[in-house]
């Protein structure tokens, strides 16, 4: 059955760019295989999703052609017709010759097939960070078991020194041609070279680490910068960090950001929000407190007269961004004592005479 991304983040077709970001954060913290309600298979389809529909030129290909021409895996074949059903494009290195489509129907030149590079798959993965580096940012290293490229022939699979040919299954085109049968006829393939991986020229002695692969898995340790200003939910991209290939391009790594909550601070956009209790006594006459906050402690005015539930605003400490910085808002909460001593009733008294 055919994937609609669009139903998978919850979004209209005309979704804007910021609106389908929304979505996948909010889904992407749901579905997050770490916590306890978590759900693996959600996440990764609401991940594939937002990785068209958040990349403008990957996004129009699927608005045109749907999943057949798409750049995520699990394609499907054109809707109301069969014969490719379970076809992955993507995962087998092959990329339809639409030139070789539009031969059969209007003897028009297109040229050869588009088969390019292979990919490798991306990977996604999930850290935990405590609020305060959430605030200001950090560094994480974490272990990735994957496959990489071979350090002994840089991802070449040869040995070194050794002389290239050229790939005798491509003839050093990098690509061969398949002949498929559809319900538009018969139309050429084109798919890249499994020998070569599509450079067109193989080894003519292959290295003896990876044995000719060009990659070999292994744990490998990869530093995570955390920008400061960092949301619940985010997700940081790191290009090249993924999967590699044979004489391929390497995917991406998605690092999922779970930011754990604060005992004394909370969010609101780049403001962060604390409550302070003071007690009656100072919200009538005013007073001088001692704030902790996450710069250390300030010295907060709390004037004369102050009315229970209202907002204190520390200009420039809260989260920073872009060289700029959020506000610090105190929310005062009054202190009611719970028993008055006759003094202190009779001093309430007096107040309430005069019109207090």
């Amino acid at each position: 059955m055919k994937k609609d991304y669009y139903d998978m983040l919850g979004v209209p077709k005309s979704a804007s760019k910021e609106d389908i970001k929304k979505a996948f954060r909010k889904l992407a913290h749901k579905y997050h295989p770490d916590k306890k309600d978590g759900d693996e298979a959600k996440f990764k389809e609401v991940n594939e999703a937002y990785q068209i529909l958040s990349d403008d030129k990957k996004r129009a290909e699927y608005d045109t052609y749907g999943q057949t021409f798409g750049g995520a895996g699990g394609a499907q074949g054109f809707d109301g017709f069969g014969g490719f059903g379970g076809f992955d494009p993507s995962s087998a290195g092959v990329e339809f010759d639409l030139g070789d489509i539009f031969d059969q129907f209007f003897g028009g030149g297109g040229g050869g097939g588009r088969g390019g590079m292979r990919r490798g798959n991306d990977i996604s993965i999930g850290i935990e960070i405590p609020f305060t580096e959430a605030v200001f940012g950090t560094t994480r290293t974490v272990l990735v078991t994957k496959t990489s490229a071979c350090s002994s022939c840089e991802g070449t699979g040869a040995k070194k020194g050794a002389n290239m040919k050229t790939c005798s299954t491509c003839n050093g085109k990098g690509k061969v041609h398949e002949a498929r049968r559809s319900p538009f006829g018969t139309f050429s393939v084109s798919r890249t070279c499994d020998v070569c991986g599509g450079t067109g020229q193989i080894p003519e002695e292959v290295c003896a680490t990876c044995k000719g692969a060009g990659v070999v898995r292994d744990r490998e340790e990869i530093r995570i910068v955390v920008p400061e200003g960092i949301e619940d939910g985010a997700m940081i991209r790191m290009s090249g960090k993924g999967e590699a290939v044979p004489r391929g391009t390497t995917g991406d790594l998605y690092v999922n950001v779970r930011v754990m909550p604060d005992k004394t601070f909370s969010r609101q956009g780049l403001d962060l929000v604390m409550h302070l209790p003071i007690k009656l006594s100072d919200a009538l006459l005013g007073t001088h407190r001692t704030v902790v906050t996450l710069d250390g402690d300030i010295d907060v005015t709390i004037p004369a007269g102050i009315s229970f539930g209202e907002t204190l605003r520390i200009r420039g400490k809260g989260v920073p961004s872009r060289g700029s910085r959020g506000d610090l808002l105190i929310k005062l909460t009054i202190e009611m004592p719970k028993k008055l001593s006759k003094k202190a009733k009779d001093l309430i008294e007096s107040l309430k005479k005069e019109g207090m």
